[in-house]
């Protein structure tokens, strides 16, 4: 009897444990971290679809998780309060860990962090572009609002562009 009751007792530690170490595992969610009251695509083909359906500009950004610049960048854009309402509601959303096929999404190099846009006829918006002349599509943590000047900025152009073509 004296062994059932240590049996019992051993398989309930370790079903304790196993719960444990499972409720201490976080769930990686399409954001990683830059907002996770946004909604994300998954794919960069994903969002290019999306942004045609939608009519709204599609934002890339590329990180790495490990890189030190990534990471300082993820945590300003995760609590800038008009860059998440306008990623949420205006902004076609992807973050990419690894790159693309399209080479226009690489238009001066392949670094991290880089952030551009894609209006929806597809087009790569060369015009929209951070404060460095070396990485021009890169933005630090303390670019935060010209980031943000920069997600208005393909908001107007997006409307100033359909509005050019209304007869179509």
């Amino acid at each position: 009897m004296q062994h059932w009751r240590l049996c019992i007792l051993t398989l309930f530690l370790i079903f304790c444990d196993v719960s444990t170490q499972r409720k201490k595992k976080t769930v990686q969610t399409l954001s990683r971290g830059w907002g996770d009251n946004i909604t994300w695509v998954q794919t960069y083909e994903e969002g290019l679809a999306k942004a045609v359906k939608r009519n709204k500009p599609l934002m890339v950004i590329h990180h790495l998780e490990d890189c030190p610049h990534s990471i300082a960048l993820k945590k300003a854009f995760a609590v800038h309060q008009s860059i998440q309402r306008l990623a949420k509601s205006d902004f076609i959303m992807l973050n990419l860990v690894h790159e693309t096929t399209d080479a226009n999404l690489a238009p001066d190099g392949f670094y991290v962090p880089r952030i551009l846009f894609v209006d929806p006829s597809l087009t790569v918006r060369a015009d929209i572009i951070g404060k460095y002349g070396n990485r021009m599509y890169t933005y630090e943590p303390g670019d935060m609002d010209y980031l943000a000047e920069n997600m208005i900025k393909a908001k107007i152009l997006l409307k100033s562009d359909h509005e050019d073509h209304d007869d179509l």
